[in-house]
C-alpha cells in the first residue's frame, strides 16, 4: 500500500547531509559542501536530446512516459522533472534544469522552491529521498537502523558545538550501552565533537552518530548528567520503535490528569493509542497531556484517530479534521490519485488493523496539554491544527513545532522513493498558515502561530514522564494555577542553519518521520 507523509528523518546521502545534519553539525569546513537546497544554474539551453527525448525548457512530457525506465539518470531525471510539474505543490517557482547534466539525486535537490517563509526560512525544508526499501522497512514495521537515540543539537557550530542525547529507545543498542538522557557527546571516534572544526571531523561525526545501516560500530564519548565521562561503544541495529509509552494516569488535587508519550505516527501506534485511551479512560482522566515533542508525524490517519479519541463524538460528528489544498492545476482532485477531494474526517473507527474495522474509544475533552519541541512536525501539527478547527483548546507546553502544514506521497521509480511536497491541509476553520511553526504565547524569539501555554526549555536532568521534568510540571502547574508560566526563555541557541531561537535545539529525525502520509486505498 502506498502511502502520503507529513515528517522528517534524514538519511546520508551527501545532499541530505547538506540540507539537514550539514545544517547541524556546521562548522567553517562544512560550509564548502555545494549544492544545499538545490538552485537552477544560469538556466537550460533552449533544447537538447535526453536519452532520445529532446529537452524544450517549460514543455513537459507526462511523467508516465518515462516511469519505470531505469537504465539512465537521464530517463529517470525526465521523470522527476515531469512528476514535479505535474503535482508539487509550488511547481511554479521550480527552475527548469537540463535532466541530463546532473545525476538522479542531485537533480531531484534541485526541483523544489527556493522562496523562503516570514522568518527566513527555507519554504521546502522537506525534500528527501530513502531507498524504496528502507522506506518500506520503515514506514510498515518502524524499523529503523541506529542505535535508537535521537539527538538533539542544541548548538550546531564549533567551537563550543553541544550534541545531546534527548531519547533513548528502550531495548535499543544505546539503551544497553548505557547511554542515558541528557548525555552530551564529547568525541566521536576520537574525533573532537565539542571544538572540532574540520571536513574530517564533521564527516567523522555525521558517520559515527548517523549510521547509515546495521552493524557499524562507533566509539562515543559522553559526559553525563552528573558530569562522569566515560566512552561507550554502539553497534547499529535496525531498532524496533515504540510509538507509545509512559501511559499514565497523574494524580492531583483536581482529579487525575492522563499523559502518554507519542512519538511516531506509524501503522504500529494504532492499538497502542487505543490501549492507552482506555487505559486513561478507565482512570477516569479529566485531562490529558499529550507529549509529542520528539514526534516528527507519519500517517495522518494516526493523527485523525487520536485527535477523535481526544475530542470525542460530540465535538467531531460531521466535521473535518483535515482538508488538503494542491498546486493550482488541481483545484478538485487530488493531484496523485486524480480521485476528487474529500476532506479527511475524524475517524471514528481503526484504519489499519485489517479485517472490520472498529469503534475508537474516547476520553471526550474540551481540551488537550500538549508538550511540543522542534521535533513536533507535520502530523504532529496536525493534531493540534484539527482540534483547534472543532474549538477544543489546545494548549502548548515547550518550545516552537518545526511548521509544517504539507505533505506529499511518497513516489517509487526504479528503486527510489522520492518526497516532494504535493499538499497543503487546513482545519474545519479553513486554517492551515503555521510555516513558522506553533509557539506558546509567551515565546520570546521569532513565534510563530501562538497558543495558549508556556515556553519552557527541554528538562534533560529528568526522565521524560516523571511529573517533576521541566515541561510536564509546567502543564500541571498550568492546569492548577489556570494559566500561570515560569519565565520564558530568553537565550538564543542554535536551531538550524538559517535560525536563532530561544532556547529551543533542532532534534535530528529521518526526513520520513518529520512527514505526513497519506495512504492510497
Amino acid at each position: 500500500m502506498a502511502a502520503v507523509c507529513r515528517s522528517a528523518l534524514c538519511r546520508k546521502t551527501r545532499w541530505q547531509i547538506c540540507s539537514r545534519y550539514a545544517a547541524i553539525l556546521a562548522g567553517g569546513a562544512l560550509l564548502t559542501l555545494a549544492g544545499c537546497g538545490g538552485g537552477g544554474g544560469s538556466g537550460p539551453p533552449d533544447s537538447i536530446s535526453v536519452g532520445g527525448t529532446t529537452f524544450v525548457p517549460n514543455v513537459f512530457q507526462p511523467s508516465a512516459n518515462f516511469k519505470s525506465q531505469c537504465t539512465t539518470a537521464a530517463a529517470q531525471n525526465n521523470y522527476l522533472r515531469s512528476w514535479t510539474n505535474e503535482t508539487y505543490l509550488w511547481y511554479s517557482e521550480v527552475v527548469d534544469a537540463n535532466p541530463a547534466l546532473s545525476t538522479t539525486s542531485d537533480y531531484f535537490k534541485l526541483m523544489k522552491t527556493l522562496a523562503t517563509t516570514a522568518s527566513g526560512n527555507d519554504k521546502d525544508r522537506f525534500h528527501f529521498i530513502l531507498t524504496t526499501a528502507e522506506w518500506q522497512m520503515l514506514s510498515q514495521s518502524g524499523i529503523e537502523a541506529g542505535y535508537g537515540v535521537q539527538w538533539l543539537i542544541a548548538k550546531g557550530q564549533a567551537p563550543g558545538r553541544q550534541i545531546i542525547a534527548a531519547f533513548i529507545e528502550p531495548g535499543s543498542p544505546a539503551a544497553t550501552a548505557g547511554v542515558g538522557r541528557g548525555d552530551v557527546v564529547l568525541a566521536v571516534d576520537g574525533a573532537d565533537a565539542v571544538d572540532g572544526n574540520t571536513q574530517a571531523i564533521v564527516d567523522i561525526l555525521n558517520a559515527g552518530l548517523f549510521p547509515d545501516a546495521a552493524n557499524e560500530t562507533h566509539q562515543l564519548t559522553l559526559r553525563d548528567n552528573s558530569g562522569v565521562v566515560g566512552t561507550v561503544t554502539l553497534q547499529s541495529a535496525n531498532v524496533t520503535l515504540d510509538p507509545v509509552q509512559h501511559v499514565m494516569p497523574i494524580s492531583t488535587l483536581n482529579g487525575n490528569v492522563g499523559y502518554l508519550l507519542f512519538n511516531d505516527h506509524i501503522a504500529t501506534a494504532e492499538a497502542e493509542l487505543i490501549n492507552a485511551v482506555n487505559t486513561l479512560k478507565a482512570a477516569n482522566v479529566k485531562d490529558l497531556v499529550l507529549d509529542i515533542r520528539y514526534n516528527g508525524g507519519g500517517y495522518l490517519d494516526l493523527a485523525s484517530e487520536l485527535a477523535y479519541m481526544i475530542a470525542g463524538p460530540n465535538r467531531t460528528s460531521g466535521l473535518t479534521f483535515e482538508s488538503l489544498i494542491f498546486n493550482d492545476k488541481h483545484p478538485t482532485t487530488d493531484a496523485v490519485t486524480g480521485r476528487p477531494l474529500v476532506p479527511t474526517p475524524f475517524h471514528t473507527t481503526t484504519q489499519f488493523a485489517g479485517g472490520t474495522p472498529q469503534a475508537l474509544p474516547t476520553l471526550d475533552l474540551p481540551r488537550v496539554f500538549v508538550i511540543t519541541g522542534s521535533g513536533t512536525c507535520s502530523a504532529s501539527e496536525s493534531i493540534m491544527n484539527g482540534l483547534r478547527g472543532v474549538n477544543v483548546q489546545v494548549v502548548q507546553i515547550g518550545g516552537s513545532t518545526c511548521g509544517k502544514p504539507y505533505g506529499f506521497y511518497p513516489a517509487d521509480n526504479c528503486g527510489t522513493t522520492y518526497f516532494s511536497i504535493q499538499f497543503k491541509g487546513v482545519n474545519a476553520a479553513g486554517f492551515g498558515d503555521y510555516a513558522d511553526g506553533f509557539s506558546p504565547a509567551n515565546t520570546v524569539v521569532k513565534p510563530g502561530e501562538t497558543l495558549p501555554g508556556c515556553s519552557v526549555l527541554d528538562d534533560f536532568n529528568h526522565e521524560i514522564g516523571d511529573p517533576s521534568e521541566a515541561r510536564l510540571a509546567a502543564a500541571l502547574s498550568y492546569r492548577a494555577s489556570g494559566g500561570s508560566c515560569p519565565a520564558a526563555p530568553t537565550g538564543a541557541v542554535f536551531k538550524s542553519q538559517d535560525e536563532e531561537t530561544a532556547g529551543e535545539g533542532v532534534l535530528v529525525k529521518s526526513p520520513w518521520r518529520e512527514n505526513r502520509i497519506l495512504r492510497i486505498s
